[in-house]
């Protein structure tokens, strides 16, 4: 019985030795571990600063004369004298297109001129009349309306058989001509288009989510594609009422601040400021997060490390964000390799500056 008790009592001796030797290679394993640790973040920094700074809406418009004209033929007639063609630069009171007379025209002078004779017959008839008491006095006062009433019947006849010219009604340019001579045109037919150069301003239209935030004198600054490289200062001037229906949009004109040679139907970019603070303590946007319980967070270094504070933000424009409140002007932010730094934890900067 002696021999399987020495047995077992060597068996369990070499179970401590083995694992006491396990358990030592485990915690000189762990020591080594902790020693080397994890690597230190590697950050970029910035200063937090102050600097002015502008809510801006960009948008595009055109080139459009807010004074224009669509003239038309009073009559029916033939073009006989078109005097203009497309570019032409016109004053007021110029003729542009002469419109001839039918031969009907002249049948109604004719119809008229005859008519205005019987009245003039009947009037002298209706005067012996009365002065001889064969009828009474009124029928005189009827007889000499009749006459009138032909007589003017016989003006407008003879100014209808007349040519009829179309004039310009302000200087402007001709912008589109609609008819040649020879053709036959009817009453209100389209003949001339002009509009006045000096009216040309940028026409655009400002989506329903900022249509409130537009008005007369907002400031903007205008890029043509006809002057490549210049910008262009200018202001709002005229906006619209309402909005329209369709394209949920609100129409909004712009005037430049210097004479520029505008063509109707240039493309323009309009960058109109809608707010602007002076003094803003700004930081760059990938430096704030937001939370999933919505704060805005940004961390700080201070002392080589990541100081958390959560802020208030207030304008975001051209990747800046303006910061209302939780961090002061000069001090230093996290900018990039922040996605997952907890507060106060050791940071590296890139390139060693900030602290």
């Amino acid at each position: 019985m002696k021999k399987p008790v020495m047995i077992l009592a060597t068996f369990l001796a070499a179970a401590l030795i083995f694992g006491g030797a396990v358990q030592s290679w485990s915690q000189e394993k762990g020591k080594g571990e902790a020693a080397k640790g994890k690597p230190t973040p590697l950050v970029a920094v910035q200063k937090a600063q102050l600097a002015p700074l502008s809510r801006t809406l960009e948008l595009t418009g055109t080139a459009t004369p807010t004074r224009q004209a669509r003239l038309a033929s009073p009559g029916e007639g033939p073009i006989q004298n078109c005097r203009v063609r497309e570019g032409d630069q016109v004053k007021r009171g110029q003729r542009l297109v002469t419109i001839g007379r039918s031969g009907a025209a002249a049948a109604q002078v004719t119809a008229a001129s005859e008519s205005l004779k019987e009245q003039q017959a009947e009037l002298n008839r209706t005067k012996i009349l009365v002065q001889s008491g064969a009828v009474p006095g009124s029928q005189l006062d009827t007889a000499r309306a009749k006459y009138e009433g032909a007589r003017a019947l016989l003006v407008k006849a003879r100014e209808s058989a007349g040519d009829y010219s179309v004039e310009a009604p302000w200087n402007g340019m001709v912008s589109k001509v609609l008819v040649k001579d020879g053709d036959f045109v009817a009453p209100r037919a389209p003949l001339v288009e002009m509009y006045d150069p000096a009216s040309l301003v940028i026409r655009l239209a400002v989506p329903e989510a900022q249509a409130t935030e537009v008005f007369k004198g907002t400031p903007a600054t205008v890029q043509l594609d006809a002057y490549p490289g210049k910008a262009f200062e200018g202001e709002v001037s005229r906006v619209y009422p309402d909005l329209d229906t369709r394209m949920r949009t609100r129409t909004v004109e712009v005037e430049l601040a210097m004479p520029v040679a505008l063509i109707p139907g240039m493309f323009a970019r309009l960058k109109l400021t809608l707010q602007t603070e002076a003094q803003s303590l700004v930081v760059p946007g990938d430096s704030v997060q937001v939370q999933p319980n919505g704060e805005k967070v940004v961390y700080v270094l201070k002392d080589g490390k990541a100081q958390r504070r959560v802020v208030q933000t207030g304008l975001e424009t051209g990747g800046q964000i303006q910061i209302v409140s939780g961090i002061q002007p000069g001090e230093t932010v996290i900018t990039a390799g922040n996605e997952k730094l907890k507060d106060g934890m050791e940071v590296k900067v890139q390139g060693g500056a900030g602290k």
